[in-house]
C-alpha cells in the first residue's frame, strides 16, 4: 500500500521475464475475482457517494465503475487479436474522454457491474486455456511497441485490484 491516492496498491511494474505458471494462475485468479471485488467495494453506496471523486482531480466512483468494463473489454479484444493474428497493431482509446460520456457520468452502475461480470466469465475461460506459447504472443501498441499477452495478463490483474482499491481507500478515508 502507498499513501499516493492515485496508486493505492503501488504503480504497476511490468514483468521483465515470462510469468511462471504460479504467477499466471494468480493473475487469472485476480482477474476472475475483480467483478465480485468491485461489487463489494461499491455495495450500499448512495448516488451522492457514487458522485464523489476517489481523489482530488480524479474520476467519480461512478465513472471508475464504468471505466472497468470499458478497459477490460479493450483488453479482451486485444487478447483475441493477438491470439488470432501475427502481432496485430491495436488501437488505443481515449479513456478520459470515454469517462466523460453521459452514461459514464450519470448511468446506473449496475449496467457496468453486469457487463464486467459477463465479460470476466468469458475472458477467464479464454485465459485458462492459454499455453506458455500463447502468452508469448504479442500485439503492437502505438506508444509501447510489442506487448506480450503474459505482460498484458499481469497488467490487467493489477488493474482490477488498483481500481477496487481506489474505492475501498475512499470508503476508508470518508468512513463510509
Amino acid at each position: 500500500m502507498t499513501t499516493d491516492p492515485r496508486f493505492p496498491i503501488g504503480k504497476f511494474e511490468m514483468p521483465t521475464a515470462p510469468l511462471s505458471d504460479a504467477q499466471c494462475a494468480q493473475c487469472i485468479a485476480d482477474i476472475a475475482a475483480a467483478p465480485a471485488a468491485l461489487r463489494r467495494a461499491v455495495q450500499g453506496l448512495s448516488d451522492a457517494q457514487l458522485a464523489t471523486p476517489y481523489r482530488d482531480g480524479g474520476w467519480t466512483v461512478r465513472q471508475l465503475v464504468h471505466h472497468m468494463p470499458d478497459s477490460h473489454l479493450n483488453a479482451y479484444v486485444r487478447f483475441k487479436l493477438a491470439l488470432t493474428e501475427e502481432e496485430p497493431a491495436i488501437k488505443t482509446y481515449e479513456e478520459a474522454r470515454w469517462a466523460e460520456l453521459a452514461e459514464a457520468r450519470t448511468g446506473p452502475i449496475e449496467m457496468s457491474l453486469a457487463l464486467l461480470d459477463a465479460l470476466h466469465v468469458r475472458w477467464v475461460a479464454m485465459l485458462q486455456s492459454l499455453t506458455p506459447g500463447d502468452l508469448s504472443r504479442a500485439f503492437k501498441h502505438p506508444q509501447w511497441g510489442a506487448i506480450s499477452l503474459g505482460r498484458t495478463l499481469a497488467l490487467y490483474a493489477w488493474h482490477g485490484r488498483h481500481h477496487v482499491a481506489h474505492v475501498t481507500a475512499l470508503r476508508s478515508r470518508m468512513q463510509w
